[in-house]
Order: C-alpha cells, then structure tokens, then sequence
C-alpha cells in the first residue's frame, strides 16, 4: 500500500524520534511493537501502542509541525520508513483546500490528545 524507501531494525527501548524533533519522516511497523509516549511535567505518559502494521509519523508530516510523542521500541522492531518524495507527491496532489482541512483535522487530533494525557497526569 505505501512505498518503502528503507527499512530500519530498532532494539527493545530504543526511541525511532523525540517529541518536539521534525518530522520529516512517517512509519509503518513492519514487524514488533512502537510506543507512543509523552513527556507531561516530567512524567512519561503513554498514549498509545502500535503494531505490525500500523503508521506512525504522520501527524508531523502532514500538519508540518514537531513531533508530538515520543516514538521507542518495544522488543526488536522493524519499520518501514515511506518515501519522502512519494508522499509529498501524493499530499500534493490535493488541491490546497482539502490539505487545509487535513492540517486542521490532526491539529484538532493533536488538541485532543494534549487534552487527554493532560487528563491522565492531573489529579
């Protein structure tokens, strides 16, 4: 379904990206388990677990902002990093105002989960 321009094997806890990093890439799990964690006033806060087939990266990409999680292995992991050039071909592709609306929809995804691991850190 996506093109695959290399694959990478990542070790038990090794993080894939950083939040606040750029995000120039977006991932599918090719095999193993990601972690999606946030940093709230210290405190790692798990948001999410992916696995084999999964995408991760994509908020970045397409909103064109900083990573909002952290991205970390669980067990030996390979993903597969998509073509850079493919994807900007095919967001391209949409006329400015549908990607527009897809930059508000992951802006309103990303409030959302700012709102939630907010949630679950407060008291």
């Amino acid at each position: 379904m996506f093109q695959i321009a290399a694959y990478e094997t990542f070790q038990d806890g090794q993080v894939i990206f950083e939040e606040g990093s750029s995000g120039d890439w977006v991932y599918e799990i090719d095999a193993g388990t990601i972690e999606l964690s946030r940093n709230v006033g210290g405190q790692r806060v798990v948001v999410e677990v992916l696995q084999t087939g999964e995408v991760f990266g994509e908020m970045a990409f397409v909103a064109k902002i900083p990573r909002t999680a952290t991205a970390r292995a669980v067990g030996e992991t390979t993903v597969g990093i998509m073509d850079r050039d493919y994807l900007d071909k095919e967001l391209n592709k949409l006329t400015g105002s549908f990607r527009t609306l897809l930059k508000i929809l992951v802006m309103r995804l990303k409030k959302a989960t700012d709102n939630i691991v907010d949630a679950k850190v407060s008291p």
